[in-house]
């Protein structure tokens, strides 16, 4: 039985109209990149998996594609054995999701049930015998004393016979198994998985800059694009493969660069017609500053993460995912003025200095914004318009200071198109200190999405073939090809149709691929060395000689 094709969830395959569009965007972007003065360079699609994890957050390392090791690599390895475990494991978390989700649920956590402890410190014993020897050795084991603890701590709270407290055994259950969840999840990606796809950009920049410091000449300004993978769930406008078109400076602080790059955001976008976006601005230090202010400062991950989906979930749901993450009440009330900011640029700053008055590094956040905010209104945008967003987080780890988050026009229904930051440390962790930088991207498909909706797409970018010369026979064919040599060197695009078909199908297929033009070089026009053309749409028919043509069609 034949097999029927497909392709993994997230992937798209692209038509010929579909590529041409696409390298319309990639074409504008990097020419504008390279008036910029930015040298582009290429990375591999995969890299080592401690390259990259680590580096996004929690949710971001949940989306990185691990490559299974192939070939020498699992030879000798009891693949079973590790499936299950990786089985088990899944098991533990999904219980364990099921059950944190139910006991946030109570008001009163100390309330809950008492219960004998015997058999929970049993299973804890066991697993202490366990827990310092060798992974490979007892790490089955392992995962079957931690899937009977948390099954036993679910039933013995949520079961039939919930009549004790887990206020001691509960605590001790569950810091076993974040631990566990935690570093077994690490050791059994590791030892089948050393590598992986790259989940951006950056990264992998930041890695090959570290890797080539000594043949880089700094600043250095580079643009790359090249496609990405994220293990993410597909959605408009969201997928699991798809390019992204960096550029980013490194080995300079000036905030100059953050100017630079607005600009470059404004004349990309007005390049491509796309007039009215909005670039939204925030700077970390202003984040970290809130953090400061509403006593956070140690849950300053979990606070940006929440924050940045404001625009998605909402007010309500955004306090409760603080709630959640262990935010105070009292620290989310002191939130509240930062929800209610509004009016332009200058009002909002000067709000944030009030409600950051006893941060310093808040104070240095603004400093930051404003100068910024300074030099754009002096240089001025073409069509981008400029917008202070305090809930702008990007949720992402390596952002130190500005962050940036492109918006489609008005009443275009899309997520950002663009986006980036500065992002002092990000080469510290490869080992080259001091090396700071700054870069945005641009998202090809989502961008691609907004021109379709808007029909700004040029009519001629999905241009092809000019002119199809239709084939009578093999002895006028070659009278044809000569002709057809001649208009590639002017740049025309040209072609033979190859068989010696009816002259209805060659026509045909003209007008199925939008082809304006054809040339008829039958045994008449081959003799007097002329060539007939037909206009497609208006079916109007000229004689022509050769340098007619030429001149015609160039």
């Amino acid at each position: 039985m034949a097999q029927k094709p497909s392709i993994p969830k997230g992937t798209r395959d692209f038509n010929s109209e579909e590529v041409s569009k696409r390298n319309y965007i990639i074409d504008t972007i990097k020419s504008q990149f390279q008036l910029f003065g930015f040298q582009p360079i290429e990375t591999p699609s995969f890299e080592h998996s401690d390259t990259l994890m680590g580096k996004y957050g929690d949710e971001g390392d949940r989306l990185i594609f691990k490559i299974l090791n192939s070939g020498e690599y699992l030879k000798g390895v009891d693949e079973t054995f590790y499936l299950n475990i990786i089985r088990i494991q899944n098991l533990i978390r999904d219980g364990y999701e099921r059950l944190l989700k139910h006991l946030k649920a109570q008001n009163d956590l100390n309330s809950l049930f008492e219960r004998d402890e015997q058999g929970f410190m049993e299973l804890i014993n066991e697993w202490k015998i366990f827990q310092d020897q060798d992974y490979e050795l007892f790490g089955f084991r392992k995962s079957y004393i931690l899937l009977k603890l948390s099954r036993a701590f679910y039933e013995s709270n949520f079961g039939e016979n919930k009549n004790l407290s887990y206020s001691y055994t509960g605590l001790l259950v569950k810091e076993i198994l974040d631990k566990y969840i935690r570093e077994s999840s690490n050791k059994i990606v590791s030892s089948i998985s050393e590598k992986a796809l790259r989940y951006d950009l950056t990264v992998p920049f930041a890695r090959y800059v570290v890797q080539h410091q000594n043949d880089i000449e700094f600043p250095f300004k580079r643009y790359q694009i090249q496609p990405v993978w994220r293990a993410d769930r597909p959605q408009k406008g969201r997928f699991r493969e798809f390019f992204q078109c960096d550029a980013d400076v490194v080995g300079s602080t000036s905030l100059l660069q953050e100017v630079e790059f607005i600009q470059l955001y404004d004349a990309v976008f007005t390049s491509l017609r796309l007039e009215g976006v909005t670039i939204k601005i925030n700077n970390r230090k202003i984040l970290s500053g809130i953090a400061e202010v509403i006593g956070a400062q140690d849950k300053l991950i979990d606070f940006t993460v929440a924050l940045d989906k404001l625009d998605k979930i909402g007010e309500e749901k955004v306090k409760q995912e603080m709630r959640n993450k262990g935010i105070s009440e009292a620290g989310i009330e002191n939130l509240q003025p930062l929800f209610a900011l509004s009016g332009d640029f200058s009002s909002q700053v000067e709000s944030l200095k009030s409600i950051l008055a006893t941060s310093d590094i808040g104070q240095k956040g603004i400093e930051e914004l404003q100068f910024i905010s300074d030099a754009i209104e002096t240089l001025g945008l073409k069509t981008a318009k400029l917008q202070l967003d305090v809930t702008l987080a990007r949720g992402l780890n390596y952002y130190t200071g500005a962050i940036f988050e492109v918006s489609a026009p008005e009443g275009v229904k899309m997520g950002s198109i663009g986006g980036g930051g500065r992002y002092d440390d990000l080469t510290g962790i490869f080992g080259l200190k001091n090396m700071s930088g700054v870069g945005i991207s641009f998202g090809l498909d989502r961008i691609y999405l907004v021109l379709e909706e808007l029909g700004l797409f040029p009519e001629t970018v999905s241009e092809q073939t000019k002119v199809l010369f239709i084939n009578f026979g093999s002895k006028e064919a070659m009278g044809c090809l000569k002709a057809i040599k001649a208009l590639r060197e002017k740049g025309v695009k040209a072609e033979l149709y190859p068989d010696d078909a009816k002259m209805k199908k060659q026509m045909n297929h003209a007008n199925r691929r939008n082809i304006p033009y054809v040339v008829l070089v039958g045994e008449q026009e081959l003799e007097a060395s002329n060539f007939t053309l037909k206009n497609m749409a208006s079916g109007e028919q000229s004689t022509l000689s050769l340098s007619d043509l030429l001149q015609k069609l160039s």
